[in-house]
């Protein structure tokens, strides 16, 4: 037991005093020199319709997966907030229930998005809408082209891991197995075309193996099942960007993309814009643009570029001079217009660029 005697004060030496008064305002009042700055986490925008944000909880399984291996310094970022999933997560997210793909790209919805949340990495799974409503491959896959222009010129290195989707069976719908299969099978060569060393497009395969009579619970969204194996496919391939984002190195080779955007269209005919984007880290001084339009269109005229058209109707566009020079993630524009049957399909085409050093 403690002595409870009151004991007389120790006198200390005057100096001995002074430093006990002034050490305590030294402390507080002297630099920190152990202490380390903070390091920037890695933004990523987890970008789709209902699959993705309705309530998405692969993302939740994800996120907390990330965090078991190691990946501390990350934020899921996105304009819409969690809903719920019943597990600790950064719920932050770009999945709007009912999208498509190709409305976000005409109506130019993601620019906003991307300015509020600044992502360096994108992990999309988009398109089941559009494949439920019969849009064709070739329109989904200029939709595409649009949002990763757009996604460039937020983040010239801007890494985009984007699924081939899960498949779909609703009952509603006998044709759309097959129309998710037939899109998926597109995927891979749009990727290779896209990529850049400076901003790499990487294909997950989020369709095989998964089983829509086990794996959802209405043939289109992800059951419990579902979402264990959404959240494993996507988790190698976003733990490698992961690893990698940050890192500068080499910019590369100039490289340039480009996107197709129909402005008006009538019986015979339509107008469409096509959208040129430096999507390297290195400067860019001109530029070529294959344009296949679809349905047997043909490009008759262009403007703020040079039309070349070939016998088989792909049109090859070059600069204007002006506007050859493009900064990483500027962008420049061209028109054309394109003559078409009377029984076409919707206007659309498959772009794609060449970049001048």
């Amino acid at each position: 037991m403690r002595d409870a005697r009151l004991r007389r004060p120790r006198r200390l030496p005057l100096l001995g005093l002074l430093a006990a008064l002034l050490l305590p305002l030294a402390l507080t009042t002297a630099p920190d020199a152990a202490a380390a700055p903070s390091a920037t986490p890695v933004r990523v925008m987890p970008l789709g319709d209902s699959i993705t944000g309705s309530p998405g909880c692969w993302r939740a399984l994800l996120w907390n997966r990330l965090l078991d291996a190691g990946h501390t310094d990350i934020d899921f970022v996105g304009t819409l907030p969690a809903q719920g999933c019943g597990v600790p997560h950064d719920g932050d997210n770009e999945g709007h229930g009912g999208e498509l793909v190709t409305r976000v790209a005409e109506q130019d919805l993601l620019p906003a998005r991307l300015a509020a949340t600044r992502p360096d990495i994108v992990v999309m799974h988009f398109g089941t809408n559009d494949v439920w409503s019969s849009v064709p491959p070739d329109r989904i896959l200029a939709a595409y082209n649009e949002l990763v222009a757009q996604m460039r010129a937020s983040n010239p290195r801007m890494r985009v891991l984007v699924a081939q989707i899960i498949p779909m069976n609703p009952g509603s719908c006998a044709a759309c197995a097959q129309r998710v299969a037939d899109f998926n099978a597109r995927i891979p060569a749009w990727a290779a075309a896209t990529s850049t060393g400076g901003s790499p497009v990487t294909v997950v395969d989020q369709w095989t193996g998964f089983d829509t009579a086990t794996d959802t619970y209405d043939g289109v969204h992800p059951n419990a099942a579902g979402d264990g194996k959404i959240a494993a496919r996507w988790f190698p391939a976003l733990s490698a960007a992961l690893a990698e984002t940050g890192d500068p190195g080499d910019p590369g080779d100039p490289a340039c993309t480009a996107s197709f955007r129909t402005v008006s269209s009538w019986q015979g005919g339509h107008q469409a814009e096509v959208r040129v984007t430096n999507s390297s880290a290195a400067p860019v001084t001109g530029w070529t643009v294959t344009v296949a339009p679809a349905g047997g269109a043909r490009v008759t005229q262009v403007w703020n570029g040079t039309l070349h058209a070939a016998a088989d109707g792909t049109a090859t566009v070059t600069d204007a001079g002006w506007n050859g020079a493009l900064a990483p993630g500027a962008s420049t524009s061209f028109g054309l217009i394109a003559t078409t049957g009377a029984n076409s399909a919707p206007p659309a085409a498959t772009v794609g660029c060449t970049a001048t050093p």
